[in-house]
């Protein structure tokens, strides 16, 4: 069966095709600046990257050249061919605990989750009824971010503020890279031979989030109501003290969304260096004798470890530590003085095996004498979308 996994942003449209029970890639492609003007699409087919400038006014436009991209590449003969569509969707609350078949029902109780993710959540939606419009016979499932930690008990998930909040609003902890971090530990107990293990999966990248899952159960995970808290990122704070909003409020003179935006966007790696968000860049400065470049890594480095050692804490012994993502599967440096920070739980890292360990690789990275396992997973939250879509249109 032919499955398109589909992850929709406000001004983008990302897509994989599979063929499924092989677990097999067609096609990747990338659809950018969708109704901002100067907008394209890049297709990956056979190894090859193709590039086309094209105008996209909006989504539809963009579903409306990738079918013809599939037809032409002849990836599919006809839109008989696809059998089901997959979407990541951001933010499901507590009311979707599991992808689910989309209907107009399913529609209208996401779109009251609005609030909860007001950026990413319209831009679902907008890519789901452009893909329902075009391809209105073919089955779509949506995947939920969040639907993985929703296993959390009560005393993880509520924050020690006025109960009331949680029963109107809903404030509490949701937690997001739901489809990475089962994936991860779907993928290890498949390679383990087990199913009952205890994993702290890290899925390190821009975005980084932690979770301590216990036999498929998730007991905590790093992130909350927003992705905003957790261990330091890229351009994300992390955890703060909340008074640290209002004093720069007051001290700035900006408004509450500016310092969010701050919080958000230009702290993390970025706020702390100076110079970039991405680690590679910090790596260099580091070499460069840049200060700020090596206490924007260390800082990242201690906050992952203080949560490794929570968690492993949390699980009672964890069983397997797994890295995933940009940092987690290409940053030997950070995985090393991450295993490094925690030495005291008699976790030890194989240098030389750290080192030669690429992306895309499934590979231990620990000695034989560590207590904890520690396996690099390649992540792939594509496929784990279509592997739901085609379960559940089965």
């Amino acid at each position: 069966m032919k499955i398109l996994s589909v992850n929709a942003g406000s001004s983008s449209l990302k897509f994989t095709l599979f063929e499924l029970p092989e677990k097999k890639e067609l096609i990747s492609g990338t659809f950018e600046k969708i109704g901002i003007g100067n907008s394209f699409y890049t297709i990956k087919l056979n190894g090859e990257k193709i590039k086309r400038e094209v105008d996209l006014k909006d989504h539809s436009f963009a579903v409306k050249y990738l079918i013809e991209e599939l037809i032409n590449n002849k990836v599919i003969d006809s839109l008989d061919d696809l059998d089901g569509i997959g979407h990541r969707m951001v933010h499901g609350g507590s009311k979707f605990t599991k992808s689910v078949l989309i209907t107009d029902e399913v529609i209208s109780e996401f779109e009251k989750c609005i609030d909860l993710a007001p950026l990413h959540n319209p831009a679902n939606i907008i890519g789901v009824n452009a893909f329902r419009e075009a391809l209105p016979d073919t089955p779509e499932v949506a995947v939920f971010d969040t639907a993985f930690h929703q296993s959390m008990d009560k005393e993880e998930f509520l924050y020690g503020v006025p109960y009331e909040w949680y029963e109107k609003y809903g404030v509490r902890r949701y937690g997001f890279h739901g489809t990475s971090h089962r994936y991860i530990y779907k993928t290890i107990c498949e390679k383990l031979g087990r199913d009952d293990l205890k994993v702290i999966s890290c899925h390190l990248g821009n975005g980084s989030s932690l979770c301590a899952i216990d036999s498929g159960k998730v007991l905590t995970t790093s992130m909350g109501l927003t992705p905003l808290p957790g261990v330091m990122m890229g351009t994300r704070s992390g955890d703060i003290d909340p008074g640290i909003i209002p004093f720069i409020m007051k001290k700035e003179n900006k408004s509450c969304d500016e310092v969010l935006n701050d919080l958000n966007k230009k702290s993390g790696l970025l706020g702390i260096s100076g110079i970039s968000s991405d680690c590679r860049d910090i790596e260099e400065g580091i070499e460069d004798g840049n200060e700020r470049c090596a206490l924007a890594f260390e800082m990242l480095c201690r906050r992952i470890a203080d949560y490794i050692a929570a968690y492993n804490n949390k699980l009672n012994g964890a069983d397997v530590i797994t890295f995933t993502a940009g940092i987690g599967e290409n940053g030997d440096l950070q995985r090393e003085r991450i295993i490094e920070l925690i030495k005291s739980l008699g976790v030890k890292i194989d240098s030389e095996k750290n080192k030669i360990t690429i992306r895309g690789a499934f590979d231990k990275i620990s000695t034989e004498d560590s207590s904890i396992p520690v396996y690099v997973v390649p992540t792939n939250e594509e496929l784990m979308i279509a592997m739901d879509t085609y379960d559940i249109i089965n």
